[in-house]
């Protein structure tokens, strides 16, 4: 006996082996379309994370600015002035002293071809006081006081410091990180003041006592060529740099316990090793965007 709508057997076969086929199909087509967009999607979430992690560091830094004002702050940044401040001045004036004379030989083989010898004092001058002094004291700070910072911090941080702290109902961010800043738009300047100077000292030495340019036209053409736009601008600078590497330093070792690459004292070490890389690229992005804004 027939029932009526029955499918033959052969054709219900083939029914199935279609489907199956379009089913094949459709999941090769998902699987090149995931593979074709598997470089977007990473580039899509590194982008997120780093904008999460931009504006995280903003509202650190606004946070810790705003603590700086608050009452018996004032012990806390004197303290951080004089380690990071008064405690880089040797190195400063050690690479500044150095970079100087090497620009005063420069500049003298350079010019003495034109017959220019006479502008040693203005090539030294300027490029000390307009680019390599802030350039160069942010870079050295970086590397000797902020890795120290940022060690210090994630230290304190894995040890459960920070959370006695809240604890004991002390705000971290105006017990260790608003003292630091402060101290750091602070020295910054002057450091910058002092590696100008010295800098210029050592261009005397090499370009004058070493190569025997004219110590009076050497000095006229300092005076002549740099005005006071020139040394507002490089202390612009310098306290750019100074909230660069203060917020960096800080906020990595701060959060240092987020990490999800490693833990413990690993993870104190690469945010050490972060925390100088990212602010050295970005005392170098941000000399570029102020410089544009004051030319």
């Amino acid at each position: 006996m027939k029932h009526v709508g029955a499918i033959p057997v052969e054709k219900a076969g083939n029914m199935r082996h279609t489907t199956e086929k379009n089913n094949l199909s459709e999941n090769q087509s998902m699987e090149q379309g995931a593979l074709l967009a598997r470089p977007f999607a990473v580039v899509g979430r590194r982008t997120i994370n780093w904008v999460n992690t931009l504006g995280a560091a903003a509202i650190f830094l606004v946070l810790a600015v705003l603590m700086i004002f608050r009452p018996k702050q004032w012990v806390k940044i004197i303290e951080q002035i004089y380690y990071i401040g008064a405690r880089s001045t040797t190195i400063i004036m050690l690479v500044a002293l150095f970079t100087g004379m090497v620009l005063g030989l420069q500049s003298y083989h350079a010019l003495s071809q034109f017959g220019t010898v006479g502008a040693v004092g203005t090539l030294v001058a300027l490029s000390l006081i307009r680019e390599l002094g802030p350039v160069l004291t942010a870079i050295m700070i970086t590397a000797r006081a902020g890795s120290a910072i940022t060690a210090e911090i994630g230290i304190q941080r894995i040890s459960e410091q920070i959370d006695a702290l809240d604890t004991m109902r002390i705000d971290p961010l105006r017990y260790l990180i608003s003292p630091r800043i402060a101290a750091s738009i602070i020295s910054f300047p002057f450091l910058t003041a002092l590696f100008d100077l010295v800098g210029i000292i050592g261009g005397f030495i090499s370009g004058v006592m070493l190569m025997g340019a004219n110590a009076g036209t050497f000095f006229y053409r300092i005076q002549a060529s740099v005005d006071m736009k020139d040394v507002t601008d490089g202390f612009i600078k310098s306290m750019v740099f100074a909230v660069i590497v203060a917020t960096v330093c800080c906020f990595q070792g701060y959060f240092v316990h987020m990490r999800t690459d490693s833990r413990g004292a690993k993870s104190v070490g690469l945010s050490t090793t972060a925390a100088v890389v990212t602010s050295c690229a970005l005392i170098l992005v941000a000399d570029y965007v102020v410089t544009s804004l004051l030319i």
